[in-house]
């Protein structure tokens, strides 16, 4: 059967959910971050699911799913470039306030479900520098945030599908793209087969406990090559 990308609803939430926390139950970040001897999957998954709807209104946001079926097959959210120096607007302003109320609450029911929040900040700080050294371009990046395919789906194009339903539009854009990965194998070697090129590492360290990720970098096809 044909395997079709669409934007995700609200019906497709649960399916993106439990994708999500199947391809991260062994995530190198994922295992740095939360304590797994305290970790909360159902906490978890509000977490995700409050995430998700965020980037239903926020992001570009897709899955890929079997034509005829509901099975969520796969779950890719982007965000969008945005142009640097501009003032907050005052929708991201509602948005961010939002988010962080939901997940106050979220909070206030279930605890924090294993997460270090040291190790959270540790992790936004290494990212914040990388990206203030590396977004050299002033329009912004197309943000791969998140892209998963879970396993019985996996070898079938689906990522593929899904990763060119952005780069696609970034093209004709001219617009770069970025990401940043948790796995150097063999992720970054899947990445380099979409034009993405290694760009720095993120190193996170907790007083000697440390972790590193990977940025990567996609420019537009109309940047590389001349036409005539």
């Amino acid at each position: 059967m044909a395997i079709h990308v669409s934007p995700i609803t609200e019906r497709d939430i649960p399916g993106a959910v439990a994708a999500i926390q199947e391809a991260f139950a062994d995530d190198p970040y994922n295992n740095w971050v939360f304590d797994k001897s305290k970790f909360d999957r159902k906490r978890n998954a509000v977490s995700l699911g409050i995430r998700c709807r965020w980037g239903m209104r926020n992001g570009l946001f897709h899955v890929a799913k079997e034509e005829g079926s509901d099975d969520v097959l796969g779950v890719a959210c982007w965000l969008r470039p945005e142009l640097a120096g501009q003032p907050q607007t005052w929708y991201d302003w509602f948005e961010g306030w939002r988010l962080w109320f939901n997940q106050l609450g979220m909070n206030l029911q279930f605890g924090r479900g294993g997460l270090n929040v040291k190790r959270y900040w540790i992790w936004k700080a290494a990212q914040s520098n990388v990206q203030s050294e590396i977004w050299q371009d002033p329009r912004g990046y197309y943000f791969l945030n998140i892209m998963v395919v879970v396993p019985k789906a996996q070898g079938r194009g689906v990522g593929r599908q899904m990763m060119e339903h952005v780069t696609n539009q970034a093209d004709m854009e001219n617009m770069p793209c970025y990401l940043e990965s948790s796995r150097d194998v063999p992720n970054m070697q899947i990445y380099e087969r979409f034009g993405f090129r290694f760009a720095k590492e993120l190193e996170c360290d907790d007083d000697g406990t440390a972790i590193k990720l990977f940025a990567s970098k996609l420019f537009p096809y109309t940047t590389i090559y001349t036409w005539t």
